[in-house]
């Protein structure tokens, strides 16, 4: 073999040892970025559960994984089509037949009292409310009630319908209320003299704003609920590959590369399954969540008074008060 020979063999020798190595850095990366899962073999026969938002997403393999558990589970979604095809889908991989899709659009009040009561007509329990569904940096739209999209659709349709479901929450006790937030309510500021953004509109700041808004709710119901049996907690679900993102600039699109860094849909789904069924978390409410364990949230967050303010607003907003 002559010596431009054996250069060109040490050259692609090499290289495929550089590619190997960067092809096992990213496979590194990739799983460390997944962050925990949770792995306790907890069954869910007995337990009835609603999650919105759950044709897609974490929303989607969070209902897959109560279903693998026998859970009776209700896709609460307003694409009823892609509801349907999803429920279907689960119930083939799972064997399990008691998933059911239902309509609710969050962005209209109308609808959540509708959905409310006609689950109500169905089910005499809920062991698990799972507040999913979720809007992400939108232009400035308006749901049906005049609410400002993101507002409307992360807080007060949640809201409303959290309400409406307490008493049915309590009866079933010990159950549990989970509330997908995201770290980014530690940048969010409730704008009391503008909370609805007619006066002025950014759209990231006006996203904040809803997760901050997510956030107190649970501080604030929590303490509403002290002696119920009845538990609620927010959490951080993780920067996941969703259609979450589908409203992003063209900067988010040019982030594209770097999902190896956030987590798929699985792995974005397991705090929320640790929230809503690891058994030493029974009687822990009020907290925030990450990564699957207890996480400080932001000082906003901590603020008494503010999230008693929110919470009367968002009862005369979506007059929770009243029932049917």
């Amino acid at each position: 073999m002559s010596e431009g020979e054996t250069d060109v063999g040490a050259w692609i020798g090499g290289t495929i040892g550089v590619i190997i190595g960067l092809i096992l850095l990213g496979w590194l990366i990739r799983r460390i970025s997944q962050g925990k899962q949770f792995t306790k073999d907890v069954r869910a026969e007995n337990k009835v559960v609603i999650v919105t938002g759950s044709n897609a997403g974490i929303g989607k393999e969070t209902v897959l994984d109560l279903a693998s558990r026998g859970a009776t589970v209700y896709m609460a979604c307003r694409d009823m089509q892609k509801c349907d095809e999803a429920r279907l889908h689960i119930i083939e991989k799972t064997g399990n037949s008691k998933v059911y899709a239902r309509k609710l659009d969050l962005g209209s009040l109308e609808s959540v009292r509708n959905f409310v009561k006609e689950f109500l007509e169905e089910e005499s329990r809920l062991d698990i409310l799972i507040n999913n569904a979720g809007v992400m940096n939108l232009p400035r739209w308006e749901t049906k009630d005049g609410f400002e999209m993101q507002l409307g659709v992360n807080h007060m349709g949640h809201f409303l319908l959290t309400n409406l479901l307490l008493d049915t929450l309590k009866a079933s006790a010990p159950s549990r209320i989970v509330v997908v937030a995201s770290d980014v309510h530690k940048y969010g500021v409730i704008r009391k003299d503008d909370l609805n953004s007619e006066k002025s509109y950014n759209k990231y700041k006006a996203y904040f704003q809803s997760k901050l808004a997510n956030v107190l709710f649970v501080k604030e119901l929590s303490k509403r609920l002290e002696g119920t049996g009845v538990t609620v907690n927010s959490l951080h679900p993780g920067v996941v590959q969703t259609e979450l993102m589908r409203h992003q600039s063209i900067v988010g699109k040019l982030m594209i590369p770097f999902r190896i860094f956030q987590k798929n849909p699985k792995s974005g789904a397991q705090t929320q399954l640790t929230v809503a069924l690891d058994p030493d978390l029974e009687k822990v409410s009020g907290k925030y969540f990450d990564n699957c364990k207890i996480k400080e949230e932001g000082s906003a967050a901590k603020d008494d008074e503010m999230a008693k303010w929110l919470w009367n607003i968002s009862v005369e907003w979506t007059k929770s008060d009243q029932r049917f």
